[in-house]
């Protein structure tokens, strides 16, 4: 006999779904449930999205079992070979066969989109059953060429297209659950050894799917758990992170550039004993993103969803001679203006916090060439180092000597030169505080408003008698149209 909060579930089923009381669950004599897989869809219907998916995880019973080949723990694998035979089964799915399967999906209306999507998985298990890749040696050992491939460009194209069809058509949310709901099952396979029935290569392919079809899925919150997460911390899962953030890179490159500057470019100054593997493999990638033809539509796309693709700190890192290849681009992305936002400002407030550096003149140098850039494209960078200027003091002397050269730059109109003349005479003001770098910084601000074009005062003079003389010249015209 079934249990009271067993009826009470029953029940509160039979009001949200009154079609699906022809769907009662059985026990046998040991009072173990027998549930089929379309029952327990009904009964898990009305969970939604983290929820339907958390509620999913723990109810194994609902899929039944498929008869996969068997591999020895002790059998050591070849990736290659793995690959391979993983090649020659999915070239055997029928396209005709798996259009009719997702049919049968759309048309069972009891399915919620998550329970749908596992049913699309265990599609994909069955028709994979008889081959396994060593997922974990292969993220460990392959470079990211390999990576980004496997195992998508195994499926022939047609299956590929008609499975990424059905799949956009359900709700992102889901999708969204989805990858979580599929790292979670990765993550217990490979520590607990907790065999699930959906494969892990149904898994991947369900996650490279979304991932590719719908980049967007990596959320901030989600790419900062991957950052922080005890659960994906160490060289040994950094492999599967750069496979995650691959995949979406081939559907958005702007999001694989955001995701490696969020995630995979922090660790390299994190990890205090970061391998030459682990460093390598981070490189590999973002030169991949950055060979792209595509790559230079970044430089008029340098934010994703109000952030930038390439925040201000990263500038500690690329400084090394690592990433001295894709630098610049990088750099170009790094400062790219949009509008609406404040971005340039917060690289200059860290770029003059790094001019100051004495213990790497490199680091210092490049640093003062970033702030002079900020100041002279953005007025609004002078307002900045105003407010910064006495924290941040030797540094800010030593950009003024770098600036003295870049001042014409700076008089790009007389509103420009004003405000240029007032924020260095806030400065000489300062610097009479300050006995031992005054007459050096002084003498700067002097040559600088030296050579500011127009003089202090004389563009608002000319601009003044313009406007008088456009006053003049319409009451003119207006007092020549009233003659006649």
């Amino acid at each position: 006999m079934r249990d009271e909060s067993k009826a009470d579930d029953d029940d509160e089923r039979k009001k949200v779904y009154p079609k699906a009381e022809r769907y009662v669950d059985k026990a046998d004599e040991t009072g173990k449930p027998i549930v089929a897989l379309s029952e327990a869809a009904c009964s898990l219907s009305r969970y939604r999205n983290d929820e339907g998916w958390q509620r999913i995880i723990n109810a194994k019973r609902v899929f039944p079992e498929v008869k996969r080949r068997y591999v020895d723990p002790k059998e050591k694998p070849i990736v290659a070979l793995s690959i391979a035979a993983f090649s020659r089964a999915a070239a055997e799915i029928n396209p005709v066969d798996l259009s009719t399967f997702i049919e049968k999906l759309r048309a069972d209306c009891w399915l919620s989109p998550e329970e749908q999507t596992l049913r699309f998985m265990a599609y994909y298990t069955e028709k994979l059953s008889q081959v396994s890749i060593p997922w974990m040696k292969m993220f460990n050992e392959s470079s990211v060429s390999t990576l980004i491939e496997v195992p998508l460009s195994h499926i022939p194209t047609c299956v590929y297209q008609k499975s990424v069809d059905w799949m956009n058509k359900l709700p992102l949310v889901s999708l969204t659950g989805l990858v979580r709901f599929a790292l979670t099952r990765i993550h217990a396979d490979w520590v607990a050894q907790d065999n699930f029935s959906i494969s892990e290569e149904a898994i991947f392919i369900g996650l490279a799917m979304v991932l590719r079809s719908n980049p967007h899925a990596l959320t901030p919150p989600f790419l900062a758990m991957l950052r922080e997460s005890p659960m994906y911390q160490g060289e040994d899962k950094l492999g599967l992170i750069v496979w995650i953030v691959a995949q979406a890179s081939k559907g958005d490159i702007g999001c694989g550039l955001y995701s490696w500057a969020h995630v995979l470019l922090p660790l390299v100054h994190n990890y205090k004993s970061c391998s030459l593997q682990s460093m390598d493999l981070i490189l590999q990638f973002v030169e991949i993103i950055l060979s792209n033809p595509e790559a230079t539509i970044l430089v008029n796309r340098p934010s994703r969803e109000g952030e930038r693709l390439i925040p201000a700190s990263s500038f500690e890192i690329l400084d090394t001679k690592r990433f001295e290849a894709v630098y610049p681009l990088l750099k170009e992305v790094a400062l790219a203006p949009e509008s609406g936002e404040n971005a340039v400002g917060q690289i200059f407030n860290f770029s003059l916090k790094l001019a100051g550096e004495e213990g790497n003149p490199g680091l210092a140098k490049e640093a003062a060439a970033i702030a002079i850039r900020c100041v002279t494209e953005n007025l609004d960078c002078f307002k900045e180092w105003d407010i910064l200027y006495e924290e941040h003091l030797e540094a800010s002397v030593a950009l003024l000597r770098e600036l003295v050269d870049q001042s014409p730059e700076l008089s790009s109109s007389p509103y420009h030169a004003h405000t240029v003349n007032r924020t260095l005479k806030s400065f000489r003001l300062k610097n009479e505080k300050y006995w031992s770098l005054h007459k050096e910084a002084d003498k700067s601000c002097k040559l600088i408003s030296g050579r500011l074009s127009p003089p202090s005062g004389s563009g608002i003079k000319q601009a003044a008698l313009l406007v008088l003389a456009s006053a003049s010249g319409a009451a003119a015209l207006t007092l020549f149209l009233l003659c006649f």
